[in-house]
């Protein structure tokens, strides 16, 4: 026989046999754990927050208690990793969309004309447009309990980014108020 008859032969012999040469062996496991260990291989969550964001920074201050910043950057932190866990993508845009819907365009103040005290209703200042939401974000959050805090405003942060929550129903209560005192609007100007 000669050694081009033998490959062929012993390569026949290794197809027919049952058990397959360790060479084969280590391919088929090397080609089975590749997609095992891309499953259970997570992507790295990119944290987005940021000290240098000007509304991360409103937000950490609100929510600072004592003094104590550093615990509040965590919570913040740990709120957008929470975020990411519940299965938002950008967790910075669903706190972007949050305070979008919870933000109120038209809100009632007292005012006293002739002896009477009116309910009447303007229209919200832009300062007053970034302030109003997160108040309402972490009072919705604070009022929660039984679970860290980090979660309470996870929680909060996405019911308001898809327009339910405790933040969304007092946006939605303020324009309710106005809409029912707009025969007042006229006093507005005293």
């Amino acid at each position: 026989m000669t050694d081009e008859k033998k490959v062929a032969a012993t390569g026949a012999a290794s197809k027919n046999s049952e058990k397959p040469s360790p060479a084969v062996k280590k391919t088929k496991v090397e080609k089975e754990e590749k997609p095992k260990n891309e499953d259970k291989k997570d992507k790295k969550f990119n944290n987005p927050f940021s000290e240098q964001d000007p509304l991360q920074a409103k937000l950490v201050n609100m929510l600072m208690r004592s003094g104590k910043k550093t615990i509040a950057r965590r919570v913040l932190r740990d709120t957008f990793e929470e975020m990411h866990r519940r299965g938002e993508k950008d967790p910075l845009k669903a706190l972007e969309k949050a305070l979008q819907n919870a933000t109120p365009t038209m809100e009632v103040k007292p005012r006293r004309v002739g002896g009477s005290i009116y309910q009447i209703p303007i229209e919200v200042t832009p300062k007053r447009q970034e302030s109003l939401p997160l108040r309402w974000i972490l009072a919705g959050a604070r009022s929660k309990k039984g679970q860290p805090m980090y979660r309470r405003l996870a929680g909060e942060l996405l019911d308001a980014a898809s327009e339910q929550g405790f933040a969304f129903n007092k946006k939605m209560e303020v324009h309710k108020m106005a809409q029912s005192n707009k025969a007042f609007a006229h006093l507005a100007r005293y």
